[in-house]
Order: C-alpha cells, then sequence, then structure tokens
C-alpha cells in the first residue's frame, strides 16, 4: 500500500515538476528541447524564391514590436519529440514539434519556412503526393510542421478532403466539383435583386461591405476583382448554410484559400499579382477551391457561427480554464481587473487568428490547423493559450484599459516564422499534457 503511496506522490511530482518546467519557459527560465535552424542552401534559396510567392504588408498598427532576436549562423542539435499513434480523433498525428533551447539569452533566428522547404522534407512530400492513393495520417504527420509552399494546393484540397485520395479519381471529382460551383453561383448570384427575399438581400449587402474591408492591410485584396470573387463566394456559401447564413469572420476564413490557390497560376509578389491577368474559367476554379475548402473546414465548426456563436463561447470558457491551469499569475491578474476572455479571444476563434499576426505567416499556420482535421477546434485552445502566455510578463504590469487596448492591437508585426514555431511549440506541449487529463483542468 505504501509503495502505491510513494508511487502516486512520484507521479503528482512528475506533473508539477513539468508544470514548472513550462511557466518557466513563459517568464523565460529554462525552455526543454531543441530546434533545428538551418540555413537554406543556395538551390533550395532559388528553389523557394521560385515557387513561393512573397507578402509586403503595409502596417498601420503595432509598429511599437520589436524583435531582440540575434542572428548567428551556428546550427542548432536535433530534438524531436514523437506522439504516439491513436485511434482517436482527438488525438490526431502530429509531427515532431520542437520547443526552442535559449542560452545566454541568445535565440536564434531561422529563415522563412526553413522546416517546410528543406530538401528532406520535400523528399517525403513528394513520394507521398506520387503514389496511386495518398496515406492521409501520413500526410498530416508531415503537414503539421509546414508544407512547401509550392505544394501546398494540392496538400490543402486532399487534407480537407476536397479532393479524393486515390488520384485515379481525383480530376473527376474536381472537375465535377467546380462544375457544381459555377452552377450554384448562376443560380443563386447572379440573378436580380428582385428574385432574392428581403433576408437575401440584406446579407448580400452586408456581404459586399465587408468584402474591402478584409485584411485592408494588404493590397492585393483591395483589388476590385478579387473583391468580386470574394463574395460570389461568400454569399454562395451563405445561401447554402441556411443554419448560419453569413456571419462576420468567415470572410476572412476564405483568404488564405484564395491566395493558395492563385499561387498555382500567379507568379512573384502578391502585391504585385492582378487576378485580371487570368482566363474567366481559371479564376472560376480558384473560386471554387475555395468555395468547397472553405465548407469543409466550416463543416467542423458549424456551431461557431450558428445563431449566438455557441461554439465559440464554449471554447473561451476552455481557453480561460487552460490558462489559469498554466499561468495562474496571470489569469488571477486578468480577473482582478475585470478583463473577460470574450472582450478579446472572441475574435481570435472567429478570425481563427487572422487578424492577429502578419498575413504572410497565415499560410503556415493554418497547415497546422488543416493538419489537425476534425481535432482542430480542441486545438485551437492549446494554440491560443500559447498565443496570449507569449505576454504572460507584460500583460501583469498593465491595468484594464492597458489590457483591452494591447490585446486588439498586439505587437506581432515583426513576428516571423520562428516566434510562429515557438507559439505551435507550446501548444503541442500543453497538448501533450493535458488533452488526455482533464481533470487536471478541473477547478
Amino acid at each position: 500500500m505504501r509503495s502505491s503511496n510513494d508511487g502516486n506522490s512520484n507521479l503528482d511530482s512528475r506533473f508539477s515538476q513539468t508544470l514548472k518546467n513550462v511557466q518557466g519557459m513563459l517568464k523565460g527560465r529554462s525552455i526543454p528541447g531543441k530546434v533545428l535552424l538551418t540555413r537554406r542552401s543556395p538551390a533550395e534559396e532559388a528553389s523557394l524564391q521560385e515557387y513561393s510567392p512573397t507578402f509586403q504588408r503595409s502596417f498601420s498598427e503595432n509598429d511599437a514590436g520589436t524583435s531582440n532576436r540575434t542572428d548567428t549562423s551556428k546550427e542548432e542539435d536535433v530534438w524531436t519529440a514523437k506522439k504516439p499513434n491513436s485511434s482517436s480523433v482527438a488525438n490526431k498525428l502530429k509531427p515532431s514539434t520542437p520547443s526552442i533551447e535559449v542560452s545566454s539569452g541568445e535565440v536564434q533566428k531561422s529563415s522563412v519556412g526553413a522546416r517546410a522547404t528543406n530538401s528532406a522534407r520535400v523528399t517525403k512530400f513528394t513520394k507521398e503526393l506520387s503514389g496511386a492513393t495518398v496515406m492521409l495520417d501520413k500526410l498530416r504527420e508531415l503537414s503539421w510542421s509546414g508544407v512547401p509552399p509550392y505544394m501546398r494546393p494540392e496538400v490543402w484540397r486532399l487534407l480537407l478532403g476536397y479532393a479524393p485520395s486515390n488520384s485515379d479519381r481525383r480530376e473527376v471529382v474536381l472537375r465535377r466539383k467546380r462544375l457544381e460551383y459555377f452552377e450554384c453561383v448562376a443560380q443563386f448570384y447572379d440573378i436580380p435583386d428582385s428574385e432574392r427575399s428581403d433576408d437575401e438581400v440584406n446579407m448580400l449587402r452586408q456581404i459586399s461591405v465587408d468584402c474591402p474591408r478584409t485584411v485592408p492591410d494588404v493590397t492585393f485584396f483591395q483589388q476590385p476583382q478579387v473583391q468580386k470573387s470574394l463574395e460570389r463566394i461568400l454569399y454562395t456559401w451563405a445561401i447554402r448554410h441556411p443554419a448560419s447564413g453569413y456571419v462576420q469572420g468567415i470572410n476572412d476564413l476564405a483568404t488564405p484559400f484564395l491566395i493558395v490557390f492563385l499561387s498555382e497560376h500567379l507568379e512573384g509578389d502578391i502585391d504585385s499579382w492582378s487576378i485580371s491577368d487570368l482566363p474567366l474559367e481559371k479564376v472560376f476554379d480558384v473560386e471554387a477551391d475555395c468555395y468547397w475548402c472553405l465548407s469543409k473546414l466550416l463543416d467542423g465548426m458549424q456551431d461557431h457561427y450558428t445563431f449566438a456563436q455557441p461554439g465559440i463561447q464554449r471554447l473561451v470558457f476552455r481557453l480561460k480554464e487552460l490558462v489559469r491551469r498554466i499561468d495562474e499569475s496571470i489569469s488571477a491578474h486578468m480577473e482582478e481587473q475585470g478583463l473577460e476572455f470574450l472582450q478579446f479571444a472572441f475574435r481570435w476563434f472567429n478570425c481563427l487568428l487572422i487578424r492577429e499576426i502578419p498575413f504572410n505567416l497565415v499560410t503556415r499556420l493554418w497547415d497546422t490547423y488543416l493538419a489537425e482535421g476534425d481535432a482542430l477546434p480542441d486545438f485551437l485552445i492549446y494554440i491560443f493559450a500559447s498565443f496570449l502566455l507569449t505576454w504572460s510578463d507584460k500583460l501583469q504590469k498593465l491595468d484594464f484599459q492597458e489590457l483591452v487596448m494591447f490585446l486588439q492591437h498586439l505587437p506581432t508585426n515583426n513576428w516571423t516564422d520562428q516566434e510562429l514555431e515557438m507559439v505551435l511549440s507550446r501548444a503541442y506541449m500543453w497538448h501533450s499534457m493535458f488533452n488526455n487529463c482533464p481533470s487536471h483542468l478541473a477547478s
């Protein structure tokens, strides 16, 4: 009996120590594990420039954000932590998701997308995609850590189940689905307002107002033809999903798909893109892919956009509980100041952080989102907790008004792939600790 009690005591001690390590990481004292931070060879750099669109974003807010990273050419050792396989949907396969070792206050600065574009990973993706049937579990495992930009359109279609894993059927299915979208546009969108109900007229008017506001600091989205494409996608989706209809925020969710699928047809800097350079049939193919992938994404979070958005409210409550368990001091401070999580986190869940980070990092973040599959809503809690606690020390020094202003204008403008990988690494660690131990989150 004594040995059993000793065993439980040791288990509690180990858990407490692990929790202290995580809390220590947030304070910058120690971070377990290492990450490989390599510089691409000239050949790899040229390959990336050839296939990857670049983003120029003019920042009107958050200019106070600074970077304290120190550039160095030294290569770190590799540390990986493979998550055990599980048949549970909640434990979808994840690849090795590293944490970053900090020594002498110095952090390595990685090249954007280095993990996603190194030659070994490209080879693995190529091998997986070239088979007669794609093994989706393996593709999810690879994609979790980032997808090579020029492979992203094909990979995203597969991860979302829009394109079939059987290569023999893929082209036929895509052609049929694109034709179906074209017919829906003709049936629902390309009609006079006199044939719409009052609710449909109001919904179309709201969409037409929101489209010009979508990602306003990326000039590409200010092109009238781009906004018209967004309008067709969003209105058609809303008409075919009457349980929710159009909800503000869904317009943001369509933008990563539009950029990724246009990258198959347009090259160079995204700000130099012109959708008018494409034949109309290509534009409709891109729109169709966006429509179906948006539909697949939202199918997994339907109650996030129904009346009163109960799914989001439930996730915000769970985020609050997770933050309380990980960092009790910041949780207590926010409570003392009277700050409710709904005041800032609702937008995070509604727009999936698109408005909170530089747009050039969004597609990398969405690689992980889509790799999570049906488990994405649960994993969002851990990503957003990691995102919030990036500024734990700063937040504890702010009063209510300062907290609200800071969380509405987070200093992420200078973020690179490195900061995003850190957020995902912590999220992965906490998911491993807490997801199968719900009692640890109980009061």
